[in-house]
C-alpha cells in the first residue's frame, strides 16, 4: 500500500499501568528506530505510580518521536485501554497502528519490518509472533508461563480455526482500514482474550494475517498483569465468538 503523503503516518498505542521504570525506555528504544512519522500515545490508567506524570513530561518536552498521553480515569483492562489509544489514533489520523506492551516484552527493532510487510503485502494485521520459525521466548520465562501460552494457542486455534501461529500475540502492526473494517470501537473482550477477539474478527471479514518472528522477553521492572480473571475471560471467549457469530 502506497500513501500519498510518502511515510505513513504510525501511531504506538502503549497502554500503561505502573510503567513509571520501563516508559522512558520504550520511548528511547522508539526514537533509536529513527522512523519518519512515528507517533507514540501513551493510555495511562491513572497509575498509582506517576507513570502519566511521566508521560505528561516527556509529551511537553517536544520529544522525538513526538509523545501523547490519554488518561483514563480508571483501570478496567487491556482491552479497554487498546480501544480507547487506537480510536484516538483513528481521529489523529493514523495511518499505521501498532500496539505494544510498555513492559520491554516485545522488541521494538522488530517494528521496521511489521511496517514494510503491511507496506508490502496483502496482509491487513502483521503479527510479532513467537511461534513462526525464527521466533522465541526468553529463556528466563517461568516453564508454566510456556505451557500456558502454548496450551492458550493450541486451545483458539482448535476452537476458532484462525490458522495463526501466535493466536494470543499482543505485539501487532494494523492498517487503519482494518481497524475501521472490524470496528474495533465495539471490541467487547478484556485483558488478553481481546488479541483474540481481534484476530477472529479480521479472519472473519477475510482479512489476511501476517507473522514475523520476534523475541519475547520477560519484563524488565514492575509485576505481571495477568490475573485469575483474565486467564478465565480467555478461556470462555473463543467459545462466545464461535456462538455469537458477531465477528
Amino acid at each position: 500500500m502506497t500513501y500519498p503523503s510518502g511515510a505513513p503516518k504510525t501511531t504506538v498505542v502503549v497502554p500503561t499501568y505502573n510503567e513509571r521504570e520501563n516508559l522512558p525506555k520504550l520511548v528511547g528504544m522508539l526514537a533509536d528506530l529513527k522512523l519518519e512519522n512515528l507517533h507514540v500515545l501513551v493510555v495511562d490508567d491513572n497509575s498509582p505510580d506517576g507513570t502519566g506524570k511521566i508521560a505528561d513530561e516527556m509529551a511537553e518536552s517536544g520529544s522525538t518521536p513526538p509523545v501523547s498521553v490519554l488518561h483514563r480515569t480508571e483501570k478496567n483492562g487491556l482491552g479497554r485501554a487498546y480501544v480507547a489509544g487506537m480510536t484516538r489514533a483513528l481521529s489523529d489520523g493514523a495511518d499505521i497502528v501498532v500496539q505494544m506492551d510498555a513492559d520491554l516484552s516485545h522488541p521494538a527493532d522488530v517494528i521496521p519490518l511489521m511496517i514494510r510487510t503491511l507496506s508490502e503485502t496483502d496482509a491487513a494485521v502483521v503479527l510479532g509472533s513467537r511461534y513462526v520459525p525464527g521466533g522465541a521466548v526468553a529463556s528466563d520465562w517461568p516453564w508454566h508461563r510456556k505451557a500456558l501460552s502454548a496450551w492458550a494457542n493450541f486451545y483458539v486455534n482448535t476452537i476458532l480455526r484462525l490458522k495463526v501461529k501466535d493466536a494470543t500475540a499482543g505485539f501487532k502492526a494494523w492498517h487503519a482500514s482494518t481497524l475501521r473494517a472490524i470496528d474495533v470501537t465495539s471490541v467487547e473482550s478484556n485483558g488478553y482474550a481481546f488479541q483474540v477477539e481481534m484476530n477472529y474478527r479480521t479472519v472473519r471479514q477475510g482479512l489476511e494475517i501476517a507473522e514475523v518472528p520476534i523475541r519475547f522477553e520477560e519484563r524488565n521492572d514492575g509485576e505481571s498483569k495477568m490475573s485469575l480473571s483474565v486467564q478465565l475471560e480467555s478461556a470462555l471467549v473463543p467459545w462466545k465468538l464461535l456462538m455469537s457469530r458477531k465477528g
